[in-house]
C-alpha cells in the first residue's frame, strides 16, 4: 500500500509538471492522486502497521485499544480540515484583489512611477513587487507589475529583463510575511511561525535576495539609458486609490486579527472580506447581494462583490486541495515522519533546506513545504521553519518555471525557459545564497 501511494505520487507529480505536453490541466492529476491515495487506505486499513497521529506528531504502532477506522474518519478530517482553512483563506484573499482590481486600483500604483530612468525604473518596480507580494502574494503581484510594465515600457527585451528581477523580487517578498505566499501561509496556520518571528528572522535575509541582483542588474548596459514614455489615454476610477490602500490594509489587518483574537486566520480573512464587500457594494450603489438565482443575468446584473467570486481560480484552489491532501496521506502512515528522521540522519538540516530550496525550482514548492511539516517535529518558530520558508519562497526564482511568478511572467512576455537560464538564472542564485548566508549570520 505504501509503495502504492508513492508511485501514485510520482506519477501524479510527473503529469503536473507535463501538463503543458499532455494538455491535461494540473487539477486532474492532483485530484486523481488524492483520490486514490486515500483510497488505498481504507482498503489496507487493516494491514496498516504504522500511523502518524497529526494531533500528537507522534507515531502510533501499538493499535490494541484502537478502532483503525475511527483512526482513519478522525485523521482525514483533521487533515481535510486544516487544508480547508488555507483554501478558504486563499479564496478571501483571492477575491479582495479581484474587487481592487474591479475599481482598477492597481492603476495608482502606476502613477507613482514617475522616472523614465531604466535603472531608476528598476529599482522602483522591484521594490514595489518585494512590497507588494508581501502583501497580496507573489503571483498576483507580478501580474499587476508587468500589466503597469506594459504601459510604461516599449521594447519586448527591455520587458523581459524587468520581468526577470520582478520575479525574484516578488518571491523574495513573498518569503518574509505570513500573506505572502502559499507556502509561508502554511506554515503559518500550520503554527510553525508567528508573523512577528516571521517578519524579524525573514525580512533582512529576503531583502538581500533582492538588493544583490539588483545592484548587480545596475552595472548592466540593458538599464543604461532611459525608455520612452508611452502616452496614457486611460480613464480613471476616482475610488482606485481608496480601494487599493483599503484592500491592502484589510489584508494587513488578518495577521493582527490572529494575533489579538488567536482565532484562525481565515476567520480574519473572512471579516476583512465582509468589510471590502460591504464598501464595494455602497460605492457601487447597489443592493448588498452575494447570490443569484438560475433565472437571472449573472454575474453582470451584479456589483463587484460576485464578479469578484466568480473570477477566483478555483482550479488552483482545487489543485491545493489535491497535493496538500495527498501529501497527508502519505504523512498519514509515517511515510514523510521517517524519511525526515533518515535525512536527518544523514545531513544536517540546514544541508536538506538549502537543498529543498534549490528543488523548489524544479518541483513545486506546495508539496515540499507540505512535506517538511510532516518532516520535522522542531517547536514552533524553531530556526528551521524560518529557513524553509526562505528557502522555498525564494528558490524557485532560479529558474522561470520554478514559482508560479515565473510561469505568469513567462505566459505575459513570451520569455523562454533558455533566455531565463542564459540572463536571469545567475543573479536568482546569487541572490538566494546570499539571502542563506545573511539567515545563518542572523539566526
Amino acid at each position: 500500500m505504501e509503495i502504492f501511494i508513492v508511485l501514485t505520487f510520482i506519477l501524479g507529480y510527473v503529469a503536473i509538471t507535463m501538463e503543458h505536453t499532455f494538455k491535461m490541466d494540473k487539477l486532474i492529476p492532483a485530484l486523481l492522486m488524492m483520490a486514490l491515495s486515500w483510497a488505498a487506505i481504507a482498503f489496507g486499513i487493516e494491514g496498516v502497521t504504522r500511523w502518524f497521529d497529526p494531533t500528537t506528531s507522534q507515531l502510533i504502532t501499538d493499535f490494541s485499544q484502537l478502532d483503525k477506522h475511527h483512526l482513519l474518519e478522525d485523521t482525514l478530517l483533521h487533515h481535510f480540515g486544516k487544508t480547508a482553512e488555507i483554501l478558504i483563506f486563499l479564496m478571501g484573499a483571492m477575491a479582495i484583489v479581484e474587487m481592487i482590481d474591479h475599481f482598477d486600483g492597481f492603476s495608482a500604483i502606476k502613477k507613482m512611477i514617475k522616472t523614465n530612468s531604466k535603472i531608476m525604473l528598476l529599482w522602483i518596480i522591484s521594490f514595489l513587487a518585494f512590497f507588494l507580494s508581501s502583501i497580496i502574494d507573489n503571483l498576483t503581484a507580478t501580474i499587476v507589475l508587468i500589466t503597469i510594465l506594459r504601459k510604461i515600457v516599449p521594447g519586448n527585451t527591455d520587458r523581459m529583463w524587468f520581468s526577470g528581477l520582478i520575479i525574484i523580487a516578488a518571491n523574495a517578498g513573498g518569503a518574509w510575511t505570513p500573506i505572502g505566499d502559499v507556502t509561508t501561509t502554511m506554515l503559518w496556520m500550520a503554527g510553525k511561525v508567528t508573523t512577528a518571528k516571521l517578519c524579524l528572522l525573514l525580512g533582512i535575509p529576503s531583502l538581500i535576495n533582492i538588493l544583490v541582483p539588483l545592484i548587480i542588474a545596475s552595472f548592466m548596459p540593458i538599464f543604461k539609458g532611459t525608455v520612452d514614455k508611452i502616452e496614457n489615454t486611460e480613464k480613471s476610477n476616482k475610488y482606485a486609490g481608496l480601494m487599493l490602500f483599503l484592500g491592502l490594509g484589510l489584508v494587513i489587518f488578518v495577521p493582527i486579527f490572529k494575533t489579538v483574537t488567536h482565532l484562525p486566520p481565515y476567520i480574519g480573512m473572512m471579516l476583512s472580506l465582509a468589510i471590502f464587500a460591504i464598501t464595494a457594494e455602497i460605492i457601487s450603489n447597489r443592493q448588498i447581494k452575494l447570490t443569484y438565482g438560475g433565472d437571472e443575468e449573472a454575474p453582470d446584473g451584479h456589483g463587484p462583490t460576485l464578479k469578484a467570486l466568480s473570477k477566483i481560480e478555483m482550479p488552483s484552489v482545487l489543485f491545493f486541495l489535491g497535493i496538500l491532501m495527498t501529501v497527508a496521506a502519505m504523512e498519514t502512515l509515517g511515510i514523510i515522519f521517517t524519511f525526515g528522521q533518515n535525512v536527518s540522519a544523514s545531513i544536517s538540516e540546514n544541508t536538506f533546506v538549502t537543498l529543498l530550496g534549490i528543488g523548489s525550482a524544479v518541483i513545486d514548492n506546495v508539496p515540499l513545504v507540505a512535506a517538511s511539516i510532516g518532516m520535522f517535529t522542531n517547536t514552533a518558530d524553531a530556526p528551521v521553519w524560518h529557513f524553509i520558508a526562505y528557502c522555498a519562497g525564494t528558490g524557485g526564482s532560479m529558474l522561470i518555471i520554478g514559482s508560479a511568478a515565473g510561469v505568469v511572467a513567462m505566459g505575459m512576455e513570451k520569455i523562454s525557459f533558455g533566455w531565463y537560464l542564459k540572463h536571469i538564472t545567475l543573479l536568482a542564485t546569487l541572490g538566494y545564497f546570499a539571502g542563506i548566508g545573511a539567515f545563518l549570520l542572523l539566526s
